[in-house]
């Protein structure tokens, strides 16, 4: 992957290859960002540049035949780790090597995609994905062999958020203490997830959302979208590419959030003057709790966000408003005024919480109709 396929940040490109033609490489790096960010693009280009010996910024001029195996990601010494869980295909134990013919073509299609697109690649979108023990230990092995071309070895581990804790704890010395010439890429989007004796022994790189006039520069050179359609996609996205792609294509499901968002509002405002909408409260809870776990928390994050949204519409923040209800019956501005200082902290803490116990396998039935009852009470509180 060419560094120059990769969406902005090029302060980032320039600190990864200028460290590496100074021969200043940590053996494990920590890459964090948001969703749609590019840390899994800007990973695979950065084991290229180090496999192939590629020099002066690009990974171009390096091993010919290193660079080619690349375009396929079948590099033996590219590993990659991440969250798997069983699927129709693999009934025990999944690992990621299960998986590796998925993976290559889920990156292929799109290498900003995020964990929600990869659980529905494999089919287990109902499921938690996990890096689990099992994988630990194929870790182990696939490092213990000497590298195919006597250079680096390059090891992936993309969401090791979703590492648990007898995982970390089997990786750590090896993450300390690794073989020679053995680099560690651990990317996540959830850094406060990772545990602290894995983060400490990570030189960490953060990457900041994607600038609007890249992600409009990227929509119009890669997908040929014209200037004002890219530019106002580019606003919507809040710096996350793969998100101003759904929005292109329209496949992003905000529309049906939208609409699941706007009845559980309209129901709420109708509970305080007529508890038998109490019961349309429940029966919502029912619709959302029929649908896949990782639906259900991709849900309940664009409800953080509506909310956030029309707080800063409320304050009167316009510039950094982006959020355009496609419900033409809903009036953002009629509804900012009711999410303020003295509710969103708790609006906000209610569907967190419901997305932890959600990602626990709790009862999502209980789970939303609870979080239903809280939420239509904070909606009702006054501006102190």
């Amino acid at each position: 992957m060419l560094f120059n396929e990769i969406i902005g940040l090029p302060h980032i490109k320039n600190h990864l290859t200028t460290s590496t033609d100074r021969g200043r490489i940590p053996h494990a790096q920590l890459f964090s960002g948001n969703p749609g960010s590019g840390t899994l693009p800007m990973a695979i280009a950065y084991a290229q540049y180090l496999l192939c010996k590629n020099t002066g910024g690009e990974n171009n001029n390096g091993i010919e035949s290193c660079n080619l195996r690349f375009h396929n990601l079948s590099h033996p010494d590219l590993h990659f780790a991440f969250p798997v869980a069983i699927n129709d295909k693999i009934k025990k134990n999944p690992v990621s090597s299960h998986f590796m013919e998925e993976w290559r073509s889920f990156i292929k299609e799109n290498p900003y995609a995020n964990l929600y697109d990869w659980y529905q690649k494999l089919g287990i979108e109902n499921k938690q994905g996990l890096i689990s023990v099992n994988e630990a230990q194929d870790i182990l092995k696939s490092l213990s062999l000497k590298s195919y071309e006597g250079g680096f070895k390059v090891m992936i581990i993309w969401m090791a958020e979703k590492m648990n804790t007898s995982t970390a704890n089997k990786l750590l010395k090896l993450i300390e203490e690794p073989p020679n010439d053995t680099v560690f890429i651990l990317i996540t989007e959830d850094e406060e997830q990772i545990i602290q004796t894995i983060k400490s022994r990570c030189q960490s790189l953060h990457f900041p959302p994607l600038s609007e006039a890249d992600i409009a520069q990227a929509l119009m050179e890669k997908e040929g979208c014209n200037e004002n359609m890219a530019m106002k996609i580019a606003h919507q996205a809040d710096g996350n590419y793969t998100k101003a792609l759904n929005i292109l294509m329209k496949t992003s499901g905000d529309e049906q959030y939208e609409a699941w968002f706007i009845s559980w509002i309209r129901t709420a405002f109708k509970a305080k003057a007529n508890k038998s909408t109490v019961l349309d409260l429940v029966a919502w809870s029912e619709e959302i709790a029929s649908l896949g776990r990782e639906t259900q928390k991709s849900f309940l994050l664009f409800c953080i966000n509506f909310f956030r949204q029309s707080l800063l519409l409320n304050y009167k923040a316009n510039e950094l408003v982006y959020l355009e209800p496609t419900e033409k019956s809903f009036k953002l501005e009629k509804f900012a005024p009711y999410v303020h200082g003295n509710n969103i902290l708790e609006i906000t803490e209610a569907l967190e919480t419901a997305i932890y116990h959600i990602e626990r396998n709790g009862n999502s039935k209980i789970i939303l109709t609870d979080l239903s009852m809280k939420l239509t009470r904070f909606l009702h509180k006054k501006v102190a």
